[in-house]
This record gives C-alpha cells, sequence and structure tokens, in this order.
C-alpha cells in the first residue's frame, strides 16, 4: 500500500510537471493568466475606487480590494482545470498517457497540483502590482505568506469543481463557458468589490456564508487584521469540504471518460 502511495505521488509530480512545462512552453498564456486580474485590479481601484471608498485617492481602496482580487485570480485560475482536461481528452493525450504504466488517479491530481502551481506565479505577481498601488502587508512576512498561501490552496479546492465540470462535458470551449456560468456570482455577490453591508438583505445572508467571502476576509485579516479571525478557519472548512466531495465525483467522471 505505501508502495502505491509513493507510485501515486511520483506519477502526479510527473503529469503536473509535463503540465508546468507546457505553460513554460507558452508563454502567452501564463501572460494573459496574469494580464486579466492586473486589469481587473487597475480598472476597479480606479474606476470605481472613488465611489465606494469615498475619496479619489485610490490608495484607501487597495487595502480593500487587493484580497479580493487574489481570491478572484484564484479563482479564475482554477476555472482552466476543467478546460485542460477537456481539451486533452479530446486531442488524445490522455489516451497516451493510459498507454503508460502510471497511476490513473495521477492524471487528474498532476492536472490540479500544477494549476496551482501557476496560480502561485499569477498571484505573486498580483501581489507585486498592489503593493505598487500601495497595498501594505501590515501582520508581519508570516501571516502574509499564510494569506498567499490560503489563496492558493483555496483555488487547488475549485479545480477539482473545474475538473469535475471539465469531465462532465468533455468539451473544452463548453468548459470554458459551464466553468465561469457559477464563478461570477460568487464573486460578484461576495465582499470582493464592495462590502456586504451595502448589500441587499436577502443577498447578504447568501454573501455572508459562501466561501469566497469567507477567503477574501481571511485574506484581509492576516494582511490587514481588517476583518474577523473566524474566517481564517472557515476558509480551510470549505477547501477540505470541496475537496472531499467533488475530488471522488472526478476520480469516478474520469474513469468512465476513458
Amino acid at each position: 500500500m505505501i508502495s502505491n502511495l509513493f507510485t501515486f505521488l511520483h506519477d502526479t509530480l510527473v503529469i503536473a510537471k509535463r503540465n508546468l512545462t507546457r505553460v513554460w512552453r507558452t508563454p502567452q498564456l501564463l501572460f494573459f493568466s496574469a494580464f486579466q486580474p492586473v486589469m481587473f485590479l487597475l480598472l476597479f481601484n480606479y474606476v470605481f475606487g472613488g465611489a465606494v471608498s469615498g475619496s479619489t485617492e485610490g490608495s484607501s481602496y487597495i487595502v480593500f480590494l487587493l484580497p479580493g482580487i487574489l481570491a478572484q485570480t484564484a479563482l479564475f485560475g482554477s476555472a482552466q482545470t476543467g478546460v485542460g482536461m477537456a481539451e486533452d481528452l479530446g486531442k488524445g493525450v490522455v489516451d497516451r498517457f493510459l498507454s503508460l504504466p502510471i497511476s490513473r488517479g495521477s492524471i487528474v491530481a498532476g492536472r490540479t497540483l500544477a494549476d496551482a502551481c501557476r496560480n502561485i506565479i499569477v498571484v505573486l505577481i498580483m501581489t507585486g502590482v498592489g503593493m505598487g498601488l500601495g497595498f501594505k502587508f501590515e501582520q508581519g512576512i508570516l501571516h502574509a505568506l499564510a494569506a498567499i498561501g490560503l489563496v492558493v490552496l483555496f483555488g487547488f479546492a475549485f479545480s477539482w469543481i473545474s475538473l469535475t465540470i471539465g469531465l462532465a462535458v468533455k468539451d473544452s470551449e463548453t468548459a470554458q463557458v459551464a466553468g465561469f456560468v457559477w464563478i461570477f456570482p460568487l464573486v460578484f455577490a461576495s465582499s470582493v468589490f464592495v462590502p456586504v453591508q451595502t448589500m441587499p438583505a436577502w443577498l447578504q445572508k447568501f454573501a455572508d456564508n459562501q466561501p469566497v467571502t469567507h477567503v477574501v476576509n481571511a485574506v484581509r485579516y492576516l494582511s490587514t487584521g481588517n476583518a474577523d479571525s473566524s474566517a481564517v478557519l472557515y476558509t480551510l472548512i470549505w477547501v477540505i469540504a470541496i475537496v472531499a466531495v467533488f475530488s471522488p465525483i472526478a476520480s469516478r467522471l474520469f474513469k468512465r471518460a476513458v
């Protein structure tokens, strides 16, 4: 059993390396993965920042905005997991993997791990841009690293949902459309861009108890202390629950697909 576990871990790392090599050899993919969230950050900070913060100075809004944009970046990045898997299925890449003496589970696990690593790069770029706009980590370096790690872990969990969608539809274009349909309500009906208290009462109940709001508040607590520390625990619970529910479903769909 231990040998099977080591084989699975080794094969997962090999598949993850393959997917990361593809990203490295397609630099435009990484560029546009980072460009879109940077554009969101700049637009919301300078276009809507004055209206939200009540000031024409963007520096006051960036403290509120950046943790939300980091969570949004990880969430949008996770949507590519299902697209990539559907593309590999359609092009016969998965069939080639299956012809090799590797663990089948490592194919899906390697995909989610690789996308988590790509998310690290994009989140770090976003953090650098945010700091250039005036954001500061006021809780120290360890809390800053914890905030970044929590965002990446959050994106990793949602990669399993995206993977489930990609395996269910088996078409990259459909996976891309279906992947964003459920993401947008979670992002915009949350504390990413505006305080939840400004929303209608019925919407506040949803926004207060959904995972995106929890991870955003957790990052705000870890970076500036401007949130409840319990958000960190709630985020970890959501991460564990999502992986526990969707990783078996994705594995089952993968077995059916191949």
